[in-house]
């Protein structure tokens, strides 16, 4: 999917609608069943999304299957709204003008302004007054939606950060595509060997490519257990900075600047079209990226080569942690709704979280089950994404940071990234820059929201 990140001018937008614009607060409790059961006619459910192409496919089926169970009595109305930041700048906009939908999808980095808003009913409300069974959702996913101690939105279209292999390639190395690197020395080890060059000298196939985004570096400080930002990873209070200026951070850096400067892998931006493009013409023959792209991978390389998967790579061999999830969850819209779209939002959430639904949005997306008891039947390159979520115990650091301002800090780890990979500054220089740019925004955050 198109991830661009919010400029810094809309971030801060973002912190003062918190305080500024929107007055009015969700209810805190739940509407009971009674409310929809008094309703009269169809109660229509707005939806925004951040789907398209296949996933978008896949939504539809579900929206559709559940208006057929309820027909005459709820219908939800699935509307496209671009990327998940153009979302969010949408949504904000909505609020301003007290015209936000019933139920909308919003990606992982904006829980922190979504609780700050309040707009939305805590998910945890309709949980407690359905006593629906959290037990049955993955630990790690529940664990990133949890603030305050409460479940604040429903993890629904969640991902985890993989490792895309080319088998073919694999083979023609004489490298074994079942026993894949595992950490970033050997990641550069196989991109050496995966590199081929014509007799001019030319790269006619890279070992290694990713788009330089700021999630990867979220994801591989996880894996080495540590918190992205302070205050137990803003889970604790407000977080008041960053730490991808750490010594990791910096290791990060300069490994993937070296990896480009070697010739070993191909510097395609921050676009992630771009990178997928690559992966996906088969001159790439390892690549980072999300678990969410996977049916469309395997779609466009029918003919062409096999796509394999792998865990995502740790820092190092003594790294103990494991990636933070990605992707969006479902947030149900208090202010200006009735107590019946409320209710009407709820039973669609839930049902879409059920063993059947999500074991189907899974095989036609690639997105993980948020559902434990899923029955996944599917090609093998399907399973690498459910087996790594469930070999890693929850913990502060694989949460996630819930930060106000985290597609600015996002895209500060992205600018010290790019510095590093095109050399105009050394990788320790880039990072600390990096992360001093987000301190200001952090600070008008804060202060907006308190």
């Amino acid at each position: 999917m198109k991830r661009r990140l919010l400029p810094l001018l809309l971030v801060l937008g973002l912190a003062a609608a918190c305080t500024s614009t929107p007055k009015a607060q969700a209810p805190t409790n739940a509407p009971g069943a009674d409310a929809l059961a008094n309703a009269k006619g169809e109660t229509t459910v707005e939806f925004w999304h951040s789907m398209k192409g296949a996933n978008a496919t896949a939504l539809e089926a579900l929206t559709s299957a559940f208006n057929k169970e309820h027909s005459g009595k709820i219908k939800i109305s699935p509307v496209y709204q671009g990327s998940y930041d153009e979302t969010v700048t949408k949504y904000k906009a909505a609020v301003q003008q007290k015209n936000t939908p019933a139920l909308v999808m919003i990606y992982d980095i904006g829980t922190r302004f979504m609780v700050d808003s309040k707009q939305a009913v805590p998910m945890q409300s309709f949980v407690d007054s359905d006593k629906f069974a959290l037990d049955e959702l993955e630990p790690n996913i529940a664990n990133y939606y949890t603030v305050g101690g409460k479940l604040q939105s429903m993890p629904f279209n969640s991902s985890t950060p993989l490792l895309y292999l080319n088998k073919e390639a694999f083979d023609r190395a004489g490298l074994d595509v079942n026993k894949p690197p595992r950490t970033l020395d050997e990641i550069s080890e196989y991109a050496r060997k995966l590199t081929v060059r014509d007799a001019s000298g030319k790269v006619t196939q890279y070992g290694f490519n990713a788009a330089i985004y700021g999630w990867f570096v979220e994801q591989l400080l996880a894996t080495n257990a540590e918190q992205y930002c302070d205050q137990g990873n803003g889970r604790s209070g407000l977080a008041t900075k960053v730490a991808f200026d750490s010594a990791t951070g910096i290791r990060i850096a300069q490994w993937w600047a070296d990896l480009v400067k070697s010739g070993n892998a191909t510097n395609t931006g921050r676009k992630t079209d771009d990178a997928q493009a690559a992966f996906k013409s088969g001159t790439v023959a390892m690549h980072l990226e999300s678990t969410s792209t996977l049916r469309g991978y395997l779609d466009a390389a029918k003919g062409k080569f096999t796509v394999a998967t792998a865990p995502f790579p740790k820092v190092a061999k003594t790294s103990t942690g494991g990636p933070v999830i990605g992707g969006a969850s479902l947030w149900i819209d208090g202010v200006g709704h009735s107590a019946a779209e409320q209710r009407a939002a709820w039973e669609f959430t839930k049902w879409a979280v059920q063993p059947t639904q999500q074991a189907q949005w899974h095989t036609g997306t690639g997105y993980v089950p948020v559902n434990r008891k899923a029955v996944i039947d599917a090609a093998p390159q399907f399973g690498t994404a459910v087996t790594q979520l469930h070999d890693l115990p929850p913990s502060v650091a694989s949460a996630g940071c819930a930060l106000g301002v985290m597609p600015q800090a996002r895209k500060a780890a992205e600018d010290g990234l790019e510095a590093a990979i095109t050399d105009t500054k050394s990788a320790d220089e880039a990072m600390t820059d990096a992360a001093g740019t987000v301190r200001a925004p952090i600070e008008a955050y804060n202060k907006a929201v308190k």
